[in-house]
């Protein structure tokens, strides 16, 4: 169950991250209540995981499924450019973010 909730508190965090950048410094209402929705559950999902897994693991997976998922709806939406290399650093990313599940 910890595994699950860390994955989507890491899909959160990207969430986060996302509304952060669109609320243009908290000027824009809807992305900065979603920002605060989000780094909420966000957190309280991490918490909740760590109460079962190690924090160095939990923490660089949800780092990891955060930063891969911004960067991928960053380069699927077009506000970053989309390369070969780009997407196979995001995959090693994802590559390693699935060996911390392996090995534990």
């Amino acid at each position: 169950m910890s595994w699950w909730v860390l994955v989507v508190s890491g899909v959160l965090e990207a969430v986060w991250a996302t509304a952060l950048g669109r609320s243009e410094g908290f000027t824009r209402l809807l992305p900065s209540v979603v920002f605060g929705v989000a780094i909420v559950a966000s957190m309280g999902g991490l918490a909740y995981a760590m109460r079962e897994l190690p924090v160095g693991t939990a923490y660089a997976v949800w780092v990891g499924v955060g930063a891969s998922l911004t960067v991928a709806w960053a380069m699927a939406t077009g506000e970053e450019p989309v390369s070969l290399v780009r997407v196979l650093l995001i995959l090693g990313l994802v590559g390693c973010v699935v060996g911390l599940k392996l090995v534990h």
